[in-house]
């Protein structure tokens, strides 16, 4: 029996050094090496656990790791998308250029301005009294005031805007269909306004 006890020790001893958990077979209760197995499966085991507790470790290292390289990953996208930018062609603007509105009455104050003073801001007839480019009278200015309850003097009239408004607020009242009216009602009254009307309709 020493020299069973001497291999089997032996064995056990050798079985210090085998990690492996294929390096033994199944045992039965009855084999004469239980003891030699037990302490195997004992050292594996304790090998085991402490394989799990470095393993732990790693991977609360490894989580520490990930986080450290996510804060890094977002910081560098970040000063790429800065340099990006920075880099970015410059950017070009356009401009949207309005155009006046069309006044169905402008080729009629043309020709009014024509007929009346050939464009001349500054004209005056002193048997009339007419001023400005539209030729305005005494009797449409005083019109004009009472109606829009305006006090435009007669050397207002050598402006042209105030002239042209005066114009267009008798023009729009009848409207721009009809242009004939317009411009006899503008000279006057009687037949006198069919000659006018024909000196304004060489200019339309």
């Amino acid at each position: 029996m020493d020299g069973w006890n001497d291999v089997q020790n032996q064995d056990c001893r050798n079985s210090q050094f085998e990690l492996a958990a294929d390096s033994y077979q199944p045992w039965s209760g009855i084999h004469p090496w239980n003891t030699c197995i037990k302490k195997k499966v004992e050292l594996h085991s304790s090998l085991l656990l402490n394989s799990c507790k470095m393993t732990s470790v790693f991977e609360r290292f490894r989580i520490q790791i990930v986080t450290t390289g996510h804060l890094k990953g977002v910081l560098i996208l970040f000063f790429l998308l800065l340099s990006v930018r920075a880099a970015a062609p410059e950017i070009k603007f356009f401009y949207i250029v309005v155009p006046e509105p069309i006044s169905p009455y402008k080729q009629l104050i043309d020709a009014v301005v024509q007929v009346e003073s050939s464009g001349n801001n500054f004209a005056w007839n002193e048997i009339e009294e007419a001023t400005g480019a539209f030729q305005i009278r005494p009797i449409r200015l005083l019109d004009y005031n009472q109606r829009t309850g305006s006090n435009y003097k007669m050397d207002d009239c050598y402006d042209y805007d105030i002239s042209k408004k005066i114009f267009l607020y008798y023009a729009v009242r009848i409207g721009f269909s009809d242009f004939e009216t317009i411009a006899r009602k503008w000279n006057g009254s009687g037949k006198t306004t069919l000659d006018y009307w024909g000196r304004i309709k060489l200019y339309l």
